[in-house]
């Protein structure tokens, strides 16, 4: 058994790691470090298990989570000094780049959540282990931290410890509760959670929490009093040390004063498995067989899909925002529900506990309005450097919701997803169209966004029509095509009613279906374009910066009808016309290019 002595050694020896390597790097969070030394020494050398999982949610200590892993013997001592490197994986704030980090954090207040998301999955596969997550406590500060506190505790999540490393110093100055545990405890307390208030710094204390939170029918949080730059003189409880590494002078100094670590050895017990398990796919029909100009939303057949894909997809699961009745998700919580969680209105809580779901090899769908995952946004933009397997799906997209207003019209959910990196945007204009992407959505590892409508649409696909990622339909055509109309969605049929109309007066015009908006298909957009005399017009319902921004860089010069103001309630038929992306406004801008 290990003892006290030796657990305090080791956290002496994971100081003196994050110093060196923090100043051969010339940069990073010493500090951060120095006062979490004992609270890692205890968790990974004693407390953890081959089973549970650790997110460090203060991601800004990094430099302290590989000085353990080196000391576990996953990677050589001699890597630390790689620290921030471009060719090392010992990046400045956690990624997935590190093989054995499956969340990344760093933008502070997320790490709580998907710890939520890590203790659910471990339930739903009666799996033993638990999950610790390490904070800060100024990042307590962020509401996203409360809405996972306040998840933990709904689904009693027994499995779940937080350690708050209360070292009183923010960036820029004292953190809002300073030392005061207390008030840190009334907050947790209020919130469902059991607590132990300890100083950090002890090894015994620290054992005994861990012991206390096994122990717990409730999530647990242990509230750690410690120092910033705890066993430095120098900078020990100073302001003004956040983010800053020691001159070599200062190193030689500090290394001087942290004694106690020749010869300390300590095996972990906790199995360091890679991130990201394989993938799971199974095929799927259609829910229905659809006829040929039957009315129905992409979001009703998106949530029919739903059920046909978890019926053959075990790893399937489903997160909701309290809208389960508009998005259609309903239909699987019905079929499914202990693979169907409700994250109530908190999106932020509900993207991140995604991201824990896709650590553990789950395929989380994650469904809201449209214009509801803009306040999640920064959990998405976190989600793509976690490597996470996320499917978004944004419901009521457009002016085309009507009579509801601007407040609900997701307008920004395209440039949104359109900005990540590695993200695939798809936007069915049918039901069919609609069932066969989310099996591509299923299939596609990674980010994805499907974006549905509200409105009942008209089916224009055949039931046996395949709808690869990276594709479009070309859905109207002729020889003497004078332009090309580009819709996505509901503007799809307004460009077909635009096509019969513009039939009467002897125009002819191409119509195609872009439904793979990212990635998209450059050659053949080229290609019809130029068979188009390269008269492009772009049609969608959302502001300038989504499909016509896609479209325009790879063909050139576009005519661009999109929403150009903030509009307002009214009925989607009105609001269309009003806003210049209707039929009509399609045929006057064809005219114009004649």
């Amino acid at each position: 058994m290990t003892s006290i002595q030796e657990l305090e050694a080791m956290a002496n020896k994971l100081r003196i790691h994050s110093l060196k390597s923090t100043t051969a790097a010339g940069s990073g969070h010493p500090t951060s470090c120095l006062s979490c030394a004992e609270i890692m020494s205890a968790l990974f050398f004693s407390e953890l298990r081959e089973e549970d999982e650790f997110i460090l949610s203060k991601g800004h200590a990094a430099p302290i989570l590989w000085a353990v892993y080196a000391e576990a013997g996953i990677i050589p001592v001699e890597e630390l000094m790689n620290l921030r490197k471009i060719d090392s994986v010992l990046e400045g704030h956690p990624t997935t780049r590190m093989p054995f980090v499956k969340v990344a954090t760093g933008s502070l207040g997320q790490g709580l959540a998907a710890g939520v998301g890590m203790a659910l999955a471990k339930k739903l596969e009666d799996n033993p282990g638990r999950v610790y997550v390490l904070l800060g406590d100024g990042e307590v500060a962020e509401g996203s931290v409360w809405e996972a506190a306040s998840s933990a505790a709904c689904y009693k999540l027994s499995n779940l410890c937080a350690i708050i490393d209360i070292n009183r110093l923010g960036q820029s100055q004292e953190t809002m509760h300073g030392h005061d545990l207390d008030a840190y405890e009334k907050k947790f307390k209020a919130f469902g959670w059991d607590t132990s208030k300890i100083n950090g710094h002890s090894i015994e204390e620290l054992l005994h929490a861990f012991e206390k939170a096994r122990n717990c029918d409730a999530p647990q949080v242990i509230l750690a009093r410690t120092i910033k730059g705890k066993g430095v003189s120098e900078v020990e409880d100073q302001d003004g040390w956040h983010g800053k590494a020691l001159k070599p002078e200062m190193l030689e100094k500090a290394l001087q004063e942290i004694r106690g670590v020749p010869g300390v050895k300590l095996g972990s017990s906790i199995k360091f498995k890679k991130s990201n398990a394989e993938h799971e796919f199974n095929d799927f029909r259609l829910s229905k067989e659809y006829a040929l100009g039957e009315m129905i939303a992409t979001r009703e057949a998106f949530g029919r899909s739903l059920v046909e894909a978890g019926k053959a997809n075990s790893k399937v699961v489903v997160l909701d925002g309290d809208v389960k009745n508009s998005t259609m998700t309903e239909y699987f919580f019905a079929e499914f529900p202990e693979r169907s969680f409700e994250c109530f209105i908190a999106e932020q809580n509900m993207v991140g506990v995604a991201i824990g779901f896709s650590a553990m090899g789950f395929t989380p769908f994650v469904a809201t309005f449209g214009a509801f995952l803009t306040r999640a946004y920064d959990f998405i933009r976190m989600a793509q450097y976690s490597n996470a397997d996320i499917k978004f799906v944004g419901s009521h997209a457009g002016i085309s919701i009507g009579a509801d207003g601007p407040s609900q019209m997701g307008l920004e959910d395209l440039s949104m997803f359109l900005a990540m990196p590695n993200s695939v945007v798809l936007y069915p204009s049918d039901a069919v169209s609609a069932e066969k992407l989310v099996k591509e959505m299923i299939k596609h590892r990674g980010i994805s966004y499907l974006r549905t409508t509200r409105e009942r649409t008209r089916v224009i696909y055949n039931n046996n029509e395949d709808f690869p990622i990276g594709g479009l339909k070309v859905l109207r055509q002729s020889e003497d095509d004078k332009a090309m109309v580009i819709g996505a969605g509901i503007t799809v049929h307004e460009a077909l009613r635009a096509h019969e109309e513009l039939q009467k007066d002897n125009i002819s015009i191409r119509v195609v279906d872009l439904y793979s908006v990212k990635p998209v298909d450059k050659k053949a957009l080229l290609r019809n374009a130029e068979e188009c005399n390269n008269n492009v017009v772009v049609v969608e319902d959302h502001y300038a910066n989504g499909i016509g921004s896609v479209v325009s860089e790879i063909v050139g010069r576009i005519k661009h009808l999109c929403i150009k103001e903030i509009p307002r309630s009214g009925k989607p038929e009105e609001l269309r016309s009003k806003y210049g992306i209707d039929a009509n406004a399609i045929m006057r801008e064809v005219k114009k290019l004649l």
